[in-house]
C-alpha cells in the first residue's frame, strides 16, 4: 500500500505559520499512556523540510508528539510516535516556525512535506511603486534602491530645507553643483548627465520634465516616507526623460493617529528653517497631509574675496495632499503645491569685482505652482485601472549682471493604465501624453513646445521559484524628433542567500537648450550652430547580493552608451552641439550593510569611468570623480535618540574652462549627527564637513577675466561653504 503523504502548499503556508505562532496551546503533545498499560505500538513520521525554492533545509528542529529530531543534510527527519493524531512543529533559524497535524497508523510510515517561509525583514516588507506592478522590493526583477523613512529623517536633520544631501549620500548618485553663484545643482546617476534623470513625486512629474538647477533645493524632505531609485535607462517605464534613471519621492501616508510636527533649524552659515507637517484622517476613507515651510539664507563670503560663496535666499513652500481609499480597490490622491523663492548672489553689498571695479549681481526669482491627481478602481473584479495626471507652471526672472532673462516653463502629463494577473504573469498596459513648453521671453529663439504621446506595456513573469523576468517596452512619438521604441529586460535569480539581477534597456532624450551649463550662464550668449539630434542611450547592469545574517553585500557592474551626446563647448565660445562619437560609462558599485539593532553600519564605494570624445580627444566627463567612497555608522534608540558618524571620500575630477587647473584635488568630509529625544520633542545638532573642506583653499572661485559664456566663476568641484554646524528642535504634538 502506498504510504500516506501530506504536503503543505505555499499558498497556505503563512496562514498556518501565523496560527501556530498565535495559538501555542495547540502545540502541546498528546497525553502519555497511563502507567501499567501495555506499551502501544508505534508509527513513523518522516518529515521532509525545504525552503520556498524547494531547497533542503538541514538542521531544522522537528517535534512530533513530544519526540524531537533534527533534519539531516537532505532535509529529512524520521521520528517514532504514538499512532493517531500527530502534531508536528518545525523550526529553523531564519525561517518562520510551522506546525501541522496528521493521522498516522500503527506500524506504518507517514510522510509530511514542509516548505518553510523565510522570516520577513523590514526590507522585504517594502512595496515598490516605481516599477508599476506594486510588488515587494525583494521580488522585483528590476533593481530598485530604496531609502526608508528612518534614513530620510537622518538627512532631514542635516538639511531640513532640501533633498540634496539625502540624494548625494546614496551610492552611485552624485549631486553636482551647476551654478556656484546661486547654489543650483543636478543629480547624476552612475555618471550620466543630470538632464537624463527623471524626478517623480508619488509617480507624478510634479516638478516638470527636467528637475535641474534649483529644483532640488526647493523640496523639503519632511513629508517624504520613501525614496525609490532606478538606475540606468528607464525610458520603457517613464518615457524620454528617464534615460539615466528615475527618482520617485513617495509621500508619508496618514496613519490611524494624527501627526503634528514642527522642526526649527539654525546653522552657523546663516541658514534658518521652519518646517511643519500635519497628517490626519477624516473618516470614511478620507485623510490628508499638509506641508508648510519657510527658509532663508544670509549671504556668506567664506574666503573674504567680496563674492558670496553662499547666495542669499528666502523661500516658502506649501503643499496639501488629500487621500481617499474605500478599502475595496478604489482610491484617489490629490495634491497641489506652491513655491516662491528669491535668490541673489554675486558681489556683496558695497563690494566690486577686482577685474572691472564694478559690482556684479546674479539673481533668480522663482514662482512655481503644480497640481496632480491619481486614482484607481477595479474593473470586473480582476483588473486594476489607474489614471494619473499632473500640470506644473514655473516662472523665472534671472539676472546675470547686465543681462535679464525671463522665462516660463509649463508641463502637462496624463496617463491611463490597466494592470492584471494571469497565472505567473503580472502585466500592465497603458497610454500616456506629455507636453513640455518653454517660453523664453528675452531669448525667443530658444523657446520650444514638445508633445510626446506614448504607448507602453510590461509583463512580470515568475518562470520558476528561482527565476523572475520583467519585459517592458514603450513607443513614444516626439513632435520634433519622431518615433522611438524603448525596450527593457530585467531578470531576477535567487538561490538561498544569493540574489542576482540583470537589466538591459534602451531609451532616448529629446535635447533642449536647458543644460547644466546654461543653468549657470544663461541663454543669451548660447549658440546652436546646427539642429540638434536626439540622444539615444543603452545601459546594462548586473548585480550580485549575498545575505549574511545581519549583513548584506551587493556588487553592481554597469555600463552605458549614449549616441549623439549633446555637449556645451565653452572653449573660445558658448555653443550647444552633438558630438560625433558616443559617450560611454563603465563602473562598479559596492555596498555593504550591517544591521544589528540598535547599530547600523553602511559602507559604499563607486568607480565610474565616464568618457567623451570631442574634436579627436578622448577625455573623462567633467566633474565626475572616478573614485568615491563612504561609510556611515548609526546607533539609535526609539526612546533616547540617535548618534551617527559619516565619512565620505571624493577622488580627483577633470574640470574644463578653468584657467588654473585641469584636474581637481581629492578630499575627505567628516560629519557627526546627534539627536536627543524627550518624549514628544527632541533636540538635534549636526556637524557637517568637520574637515572644513573648501574649494577656495586650493584656488579662488572667481576668475581673473570673464569667460566666453559670461560667467565670472569657475565650476564648483568641492564644497564652497566649509565647516557648518546646525541644530534645532523638533516638536511632535
Amino acid at each position: 500500500m502506498e504510504e500516506p503523504r501530506r504536503s503543505l502548499s505555499r499558498g497556505s503556508l503563512r496562514t498556518r505559520a501565523a496560527l501556530w505562532l498565535a495559538c501555542p496551546v495547540l502545540l502541546t503533545a498528546p497525553p502519555a499512556a497511563p502507567a501499567g498499560l501495555a506499551q502501544p505500538r508505534t508509527a513513523i513520521v518522516r518529515v521532509i523540510v525545504t525552503d520556498e525554492q524547494r531547497q533542503a533545509v538541514a538542521g531544522a528542529a522537528v517535534d512530533a508528539g513530544g519526540v524531537s529530531g533534527t533534519t539531516d543534510a537532505v532535509g529529512h527527519a524520521r521520528l517514532a510516535v504514538s499512532p493517531g493524531l500527530a502534531t508536528v512543529r518545525v523550526t529553523a533559524p531564519g525561517f518562520l516556525p510551522l506546525g501541522a497535524s496528521l493521522e498516522v497508523a500503527a506500524d506504518r510510515e507517514a510522510v509530511l512535506e514542509v516548505a518553510l517561509v523565510r522570516e520577513v525583514t523590514a526590507e522585504e516588507e517594502v512595496i515598490v511603486s516605481a516599477t508599476r506592478t506594486n510588488a515587494r522590493l525583494v521580488d522585483q526583477p528590476t533593481r530598485v534602491e530604496v531609502l526608508g523613512r528612518e534614513e530620510i529623517e537622518e538627512k532631514m536633520l542635516m538639511t531640513p530645507g532640501d533633498i540634496v544631501m539625502m540624494l548625494n549620500e546614496m551610492g552611485g548618485l552624485r549631486v553636482q553643483a551647476t551654478a556656484p553663484s546661486l547654489g543650483a545643482a543636478s543629480v547624476r546617476i552612475q555618471g550620466m548627465r543630470g538632464r537624463h534623470t527623471r524626478f517623480l513625486a508619488d509617480g507624478l512629474p510634479l516638478f516638470g520634465q527636467q528637475v535641474g538647477g534649483l529644483g532640488l533645493l526647493q523640496i523639503p524632505p519632511m513629508d517624504l516616507g520613501q525614496v525609490e531609485v532606478i538606475k540606468g535607462v528607464a525610458s520603457a517605464l517613464y518615457g524620454a526623460g528617464a534615460m539615466g534613471g528615475v527618482i520617485n519621492l513617495l509621500t508619508r501616508r496618514p496613519g490611524p493617529d494624527p501627526v503634528r510636527e514642527i522642526l526649527v533649524n539654525q546653522s552657523t552659515a546663516g541658514a534658518s528653517d521652519v518646517v511643519a507637517f500635519l497628517a490626519s484622517g477624516g473618516g470614511r476613507g478620507w485623510s490628508g497631509t499638509l506641508l508648510a515651510s519657510g527658509h532663508r539664507q544670509s549671504p556668506n563670503d567664506r574666503d573674504g574675496d567680496g563674492w558670496a560663496d553662499l547666495a542669499r535666499y528666502e523661500r516658502g513652500v506649501v503643499r496639501p495632499r488629500v487621500f481617499w481609499d474605500d478599502g475595496a480597490g478604489r482610491s484617489l490622491y490629490l495634491t497641489a503645491g506652491v513655491t516662491v523663492e528669491s535668490r541673489e548672489g554675486g558681489t556683496l553689498a558695497g563690494e566690486r569685482l577686482a577685474a572691472t571695479g564694478l559690482p556684479y549681481t546674479e539673481a533668480l526669482d522663482t514662482r512655481r505652482a503644480d497640481v496632480g491627481a491619481s486614482g484607481q478602481f477595479l474593473l470586473g473584479g480582476a483588473y486594476v485601472v489607474t489614471a494619473r495626471t499632473a500640470a506644473a507652471s514655473q516662472g523665472h526672472e534671472h539676472v546675470f549682471g547686465e543681462v535679464l532673462e525671463r522665462d516660463r516653463h509649463d508641463t502637462f502629463f496624463g496617463e491611463v493604465a490597466v494592470r492584471g494577473a494571469a497565472g505567473a504573469h503580472t502585466w500592465v498596459a497603458g497610454a500616456a501624453l506629455e507636453r513640455d513648453g518653454y517660453d523664453a521671453r528675452d531669448v525667443p529663439d530658444v523657446s520650444y513646445t514638445h508633445w510626446v504621446p506614448g504607448l507602453f506595456a510590461q509583463d512580470d513573469v515568475t518562470v520558476a521559484p528561482w527565476l523572475s523576468l520583467s519585459l517592458s517596452g514603450r513607443l513614444d512619438v516626439h513632435s520634433d524628433y519622431g518615433a522611438f521604441l524603448s525596450p527593457r529586460v530585467s531578470a531576477l535569480v535567487r538561490s538561498g542567500d544569493w540574489t542576482s539581477r540583470l537589466s538591459i534597456g534602451r531609451g532616448f532624450f529629446g535635447p533642449t537648450p536647458l543644460t547644466e551649463e546654461t543653468e549657470a550662464a544663461g541663454l543669451t550668449r548660447l549658440a546652436v550652430p546646427a539642429p540638434l539630434e536626439v540622444e539615444q542611450g543603452t545601459s546594462l547592469s548586473v548585480d550580485l547580493t549575498r545575505e549574511l545574517g545581519a549583513a548584506s553585500v551587493t556588487a553592481t557592474a554597469f555600463a552605458s552608451r549614449v549616441e549623439h551626446p549633446v555637449r556645451v563647448r565653452r572653449e573660445g565660445g558658448f555653443a550647444l552641439v552633438n558630438l560625433e562619437d558616443p559617450a560611454t560609462t563603465v563602473g562598479l558599485e559596492l555596498l555593504g550593510t550591517w544591521r544589528q539593532p540598535p547599530w547600523v553600519v553602511t559602507g559604499s564605494y563607486t568607480h565610474v569611468r565616464a568618457q567623451e570624445r570631442d574634436r579627436g580627444r578622448l577625455v573623462d566627463t567633467e566633474l565626475t570623480p572616478r573614485h568615491s567612497a563612504g561609510i556611515v555608522g548609526m546607533i539609535e534608540s526609539e526612546a533616547a535618540g540617535r548618534l551617527g558618524v559619516e565619512l565620505y571620500v571624493t577622488g580627483t575630477q577633470r574640470v574644463e574652462a578653468n584657467p588654473r587647473r585641469q584636474t581637481t584635488e581629492p578630499y575627505v568630509i567628516l560629519g557627526v549627527l546627534a539627536e536627543r529625544r524627550f518624549g514628544r520633542w527632541s533636540l538635534f545638532a549636526n556637524g557637517e564637513n568637520l574637515t572644513d573642506v573648501r574649494q577656495s583653499r586650493w584656488e579662488p572661485l572667481l576668475r581673473n577675466e570673464r569667460a566666453p559664456d559670461g560667467r565670472w566663476t569657475v565650476d564648483a568641484w568641492a564644497p564652497l561653504d566649509g565647516r557648518v554646524i546646525n541644530g534645532g528642535v523638533r516638536l511632535g504634538f
